[in-house]
């Protein structure tokens, strides 16, 4: 029964990682079959990663205040009524454009309903450490299957049957996810917070993420450049007043402990690092591929699945090796293997194999932070659980967005070489910081074992 939900529950992950790059490889032949400008192609390309990341802690208190399972299915029925409205947009005339854009929001936020309740109940399915390590690499290893494959599967869809099919196929998808949860997953007896939902608070935190996540995007084009900075700014201002609220507010949508945590902050820093790192890298090595070295998009995904089958190969090692290493060592050998990955993409600039073999090195890095910086995060008393879920894969949807813009604009003036070595840096820095004072950062996150966190 255990093994059963952590299968279903990691298809939940698949199935709404899958959503993000199946749509995305579909963006052109949406505009054409739509009749739009390609200057929407933007929007298209962020609406779903904002509202994602903008609602992703609101998702985990909610199923904090009514029960993650019932969260969950909630999600997974408004993931494909969302995407029935996207598949039927062409049906709405001039409107077109505006319903998909719609849809894709209900997308990401019923992924974000979704992937912190999957994840708090993943956990409570595998209480003992060896499990909870085996269940936390299949979630890693799922999520990295899912991004690469999204690419083809969204491809053969939009070549086979046309664009409506990587909204359709969503439907079947979410029926059978829902059917699978009513029947492998069971309704605990949870922990259930009372406490008035934190409404301006909530309003507040999605409104920062998604500005910078937007702000980021438009950082990425010269001719938006300017806006993404005023964006990237409001966002900040958000962010502070974010912070006011929850020093002030009597019930706060972040408890207090939770940034009282080392083990949470320590967990949701290494996951923004682990994002910023590898997904700008694979954006590059998608614009290399493609603009530089002339390869066609199917080409391209196939050369960027060796980021996905390196994490896949590498994740399901880290049970053994966390039985043996504290995760912050194994977190430190990850970000350092991302580190040599970037830097051989540095050495190798111009190579079809040197972008294969870093990207390779890169997700074999991945494999084992991921799963180390979530085992760190997760660490925390049975109340903080429910927040730290979301809190984390929120710290994950920053790195990716602040990640690639930094990295990009980078590469627009230094090339692309100078943008993969900003990235190895990072991942380099941040990898001595995991191993270097390890006595130190251990101290930290097993003090307080199992009642605070702290």
């Amino acid at each position: 029964m255990r093994r059963g939900v952590v299968v279903v529950l990691c298809l939940v992950q698949f199935v709404d990682v899958l959503g993000v790059t199946s749509a995305t490889t579909a963006i052109p032949a949406i505009l054409a079959g739509l009749g739009a400008s390609p200057s929407a192609a933007g929007p298209l390309a962020t609406v779903y990663a904002m509202f994602f990341g903008g609602v992703l802690i609101l998702g985990a208190r909610l199923g904090d205040r009514y029960g993650h399972r019932r969260i969950l299915l909630t999600g997974i029925g408004l993931f494909g009524a969302a995407s029935v409205l996207g598949a039927t947009a062409g049906a709405w005339g001039g409107a077109g454009l505006a319903v998909v854009l719609i849809a894709r929001a209900l997308q990401g936020a019923a992924a974000a309903l979704c992937v912190p309740s999957a994840l708090r109940l993943l956990l409570s399915a595998t209480p003992t450490e060896d499990r909870r390590h085996a269940a936390l690499a299949a979630w890693s290893a799922t999520g990295a299957a899912a991004g690469a494959s999204g690419f083809l599967v969204g491809g053969l869809l939009v070549q086979t049957f046309g664009w409506p099919a990587v909204f359709w196929v969503n439907l079947p998808l979410a029926v059978g996810l829902a059917a699978c949860v009513l029947v492998a997953v069971p309704s605990t007896r949870e922990h259930v917070d009372r406490r008035p939902l934190d409404v301006p608070g909530a309003a507040l935190l999605i409104l920062a993420v998604m500005a910078v996540i937007a702000g980021a995007a438009w950082i990425e084009q010269a001719e938006t450049r300017a806006l993404g900075a005023v964006a990237v700014a409001l966002g900040a201002v958000l962010a502070v007043l974010l912070a006011v609220r929850l020093r002030t507010a009597r019930s706060p949508l972040i408890p207090a402990d939770a940034f009282r945590s080392r083990r949470l902050r320590h967990g949701t820093t290494l996951s923004f690092v682990n994002t910023a790192t590898t997904s700008s890298t694979a954006v590059l090595a998608t614009l290399y591929l493609q603009e530089r070295l002339g390869l066609d998009p199917v080409a391209t995904g196939l050369t960027l699945m060796a980021l996905s089958v390196a994490v896949v190969l590498t994740s399901t090692s880290t049970r053994a090796l966390l039985g043996r290493l504290s995760a912050y060592t194994v977190s430190g050998v990850g970000i350092g293997t991302i580190a040599l990955g970037c830097l051989l993409l540095t050495l190798t600039v111009g190579s079809w194999w040197g972008i294969l073999a870093g990207v390779a090195l890169a997700g074999a890095g991945l494999g084992l932070s991921s799963v180390a910086a979530t085992t760190i995060g997760t660490s925390v008393p049975e109340e903080l659980a429910g927040s730290a879920s979301g809190i984390l894969n929120t710290g994950a949807q920053l790195g990716t967005a602040l990640g690639t813009s930094v990295l990009i604009l980078v590469a627009s003036f230094g090339g692309v070489g100078a943008g993969w070595l900003g990235a190895a840096v990072v991942a380099a820095l941040t990898a001595a910081w995991c191993v270097l004072p390890r006595a130190r950062r251990e101290e930290a996150a097993l003090s307080g074992s199992g009642s605070t966190g702290r």
